[in-house]
């Protein structure tokens, strides 16, 4: 690499307006990799494999952007001073709102997905207080006010859930090595839905990612043995750390603080390379080499708490020249901002007026126009209408199901088979004394069918789309309600189709009552039992929030619901004190109204002695005792069935589908909710 001092001061423009002495960025950047040697061989190869697969992490992008924020020492009672860290001075040591310290005053700002910002300053101009009320941390001897959002949307708590915050002070457990502390993190910060082989393997990925592969099996050490990583290394482990989830915004506060000039370099290299997959990141710095600073894709400049500057670093070069301040030759730039916008001791009201005037010109320019433009559309973007958002919502959830194999093509060919294999196992029932049984049989199990495998639809993905979703309504996407309802809706179709082909293939092959209006009805009375069935899987997963547990407790709540459904145990032999439970039974319900609508035409059923029932009025023949059934009212009395109930099963069925949707949206209301806490 050529000698800094031959380089020229000035940047140039490229992709992201960022190069030094005619080099661009992008070139320097693969100067930089071509040096970075500690990885070679298979070991490289690896760690190239690796970051390719690590590539399908990606996070959805956001832009991020606050307006007009203004921060106060908050008052403390009996107290007449206030001690404020030296880091984060008042503003010129003036007072703000009704006698309150000012720390940040009137700074807006956005920083667009797959941009690298690095936020400078002079000491006391207010970096790290932005910085926490941008991730929302340590903000209690602060008052705010103005607006932090994503995606145009303010989330107020909800920046945790998608983004990490690498802290300046490295802390950890110092008697376990890289590797434990990194797979300790992984097993509890990863999603739940990814398995422990995928997690252990994205922490292999962050070592070599970050050149932790010498030290991964070094104990971490503490202050008191002196024994362990190096100080750089365990700058790098922090970053690894919080790199895990791959957040789609990452905050860091000087991480390059401790590190030599190598490391450093490498270390802003590997944000770089995760800006350059559509992530928004934001780094307090302090003195980068001009090196470092050439990565940087935005410079975000503060004095006495106001923005001096924030654009690209061409850009802030030119507008600093037209205020007639010219960085000399061989010098670095991000030194010189620094310097210019400094508080020197014994010039303090001549650099407060410096600074006051760059802040002052700085508002007038086109770069300010253009975040507050930005911060504008980002806001009406961010107000799409609830239709926009909902049709949003259901045709994602439609193409997702539609390539869902589990959800969709495996339930096609698993309604299918069932069906035939049901169709041929009753093929052609007779109507007689031993059919009776098998007709009930039959469509008992189309019944418990129709429950099972609906349910079970939902148990096996909902929850896996738990964490998708808290993720976005945490970034301010959209809320419980329309995501919800958007849900339902994509998925109302398959629901009702797969029911339909079911009794399409069953109904006569197994030869029930034929005629159209009775295969209808039949056909109705199972595609509600799935509807109820689905709903009651949405109760399951919300209350779960994963797929083992889901699966685990889903069965033994349903077995006792099968049970009251009046095929095992007659509808009038129910325990008293377990008569609530045959109403919050969806079986009990179907099997009546199936059963009705297959016996209540049915006025003869033959006997088995010699083909015919006797006539009505004759006296029966000797064997006529054995007959069980003489018509299909006989079997609706034996099974304690009528048909006056048709409308309130019906009824029950559609409050249950109702209910149970109710109740699952509320356990997802909750879990959204407190998601934000």
């Amino acid at each position: 690499m050529a000698d800094t001092g031959e380089r020229q001061p000035l940047l140039s423009s490229h992709k992201s307006d960022n190069s030094y002495g005619g080099q661009t960025s992008d070139q320097h950047s693969r100067d930089t990799r071509n040096q970075t040697t500690y990885l070679g061989g298979p070991e490289r190869s690896s760690y190239e494999g690796r970051l390719k697969r690590s590539a399908s992490m990606e996070s959805q992008p956001v832009t991020l952007s606050w307006q007009n924020i203004n921060v106060f020492v908050r008052e403390k009672k009996k107290k007449k001073t206030l001690a404020v860290n030296v880091e984060d001075g008042a503003v010129g040591g003036s007072t703000g709102n009704k006698g309150r310290q000012q720390i940040i005053k009137d700074v807006s700002g956005v920083v667009k997905s797959g941009t690298l910002v690095a936020i400078l300053g002079a000491s006391g101009a207010g970096k790290s207080t932005l910085m926490n009320v941008l991730t929302n941390r340590n903000l209690k001897d602060y008052v705010v006010e103005g607006e932090v959002k994503v995606n145009g949307i303010a989330v107020g708590d909800g920046i945790r859930n998608i983004s990490a915050y690498v802290q300046q002070d490295d802390l950890f457990i110092g008697t376990l090595t890289v590797k434990e502390t990194l797979t300790f993190r992984a097993l509890l910060r990863m999603d739940r839905s990814i398995d422990k082989k995928a997690r252990l393997e994205r922490v292999e990925e962050v070592i070599l990612e970050l050149g932790l592969s010498k030290c991964a099996d070094t104990q971490i050490g503490s202050a008191v043995t002196k024994k362990g990583i190096s100080g750089g290394e365990s700058k790098r482990l922090s970053v690894a750390c919080e790199m895990l989830t791959n957040p789609p915004l990452l905050f860091l506060d000087e991480p390059t603080s401790g590190l030599d000039s190598f490391m450093a370099q490498n270390i802003v290299q590997t944000l770089q390379t995760m800006a350059e997959k559509k992530r928004t990141i934001l780094c307090n710095i302090h003195q980068p080499s001009s090196e470092i600073f050439a990565m940087f894709n935005e410079v975000l400049l503060l004095a006495e708490g106001r923005v001096a500057f924030m654009g690209s670093s061409a850009q802030a070069m030119e507008f600093f020249q037209r205020l007639n301040f010219t960085c000399p030759t061989n010098f670095n730039p991000a030194d010189f901002f620094v310097l210019t916008l400094a508080i020197r001791p014994g010039q303090e009201e001549e650099c407060k007026k410096r600074v006051q005037a760059v802040c002052d010109a700085f508002v007038d320019t086109q770069e300010a126009q253009d975040i507050k433009d930005c911060i504008e559309d980002l806001t009406n973007s961010g107000k799409h209408g609830e239709t926009a958002v909902f049709a949003s919502l259901v045709w994602r959830s439609w193409i997702s199901l539609m390539r869902d194999v589990v959800l969709f093509r495996v339930r096609v060919m698993q309604t299918l088979v069932i069906a035939l294999i049901l169709g041929l196992i009753y093929l052609r029932l007779d109507l007689d004394q031993k059919g009776v049984m098998n007709i009930n049989g039959a469509m008992f199990l189309m019944i418990t069918n129709a429950s099972f495998s609906n349910m079970f639809a939902v148990v096996n993905s909902f929850p896996n789309e738990l964490g998708i979703f808290l993720r976005e309504y945490g970034s301010g996407l959209y809320r419980t309600d329309v995501y919800y309802l958007a849900k339902s809706v994509a998925e109302f179709p398959t629901f009702i189709l797969l029911p339909v082909v079911f009794v399409a293939v069953t109904y006569w092959m197994i030869g029930l009552h034929e005629t159209w209006q009775s295969y209808l009805i039949a056909t109705g009375i199972v595609t509600l039992v799935a509807l109820v069935a689905v709903s009651f899987g949405y109760v399951i997963s919300t209350v779960a929030g994963n797929v083992s547990i889901a699966l685990a407790i889903g069965p033994p709540i349903l077995i006792p619901f099968m049970m009251f459904g009046g095929f095992f145990l007659n509808d009038d032999s129910v325990p008293v004190y377990f008569i609530w439970l045959k109403y919050l039974s969806w079986f009990k319900f179907a099997n009546e109204l199936m059963s009705v609508n297959q016996w209540e035409d049915i006025t003869s059923i033959p006997c088995g002695f010699n083909g015919t029932a006797p006539m009505p009025g004759s006296t029966p023949m000797p064997p006529a005792d054995k007959c069980l059934y003489r018509s299909g009212e006989d079997v609706l009395q034996y099974l304690s069935f009528s048909a006056d109930n048709n409308l309130l099963n019906i009824g029950l069925l559609c409050a249950l589908f109702v209910g149970f949707r109710i109740i699952s949206f509320l356990f997802l209301l909750i879990r959204a909710r407190r998601s934000k806490t």
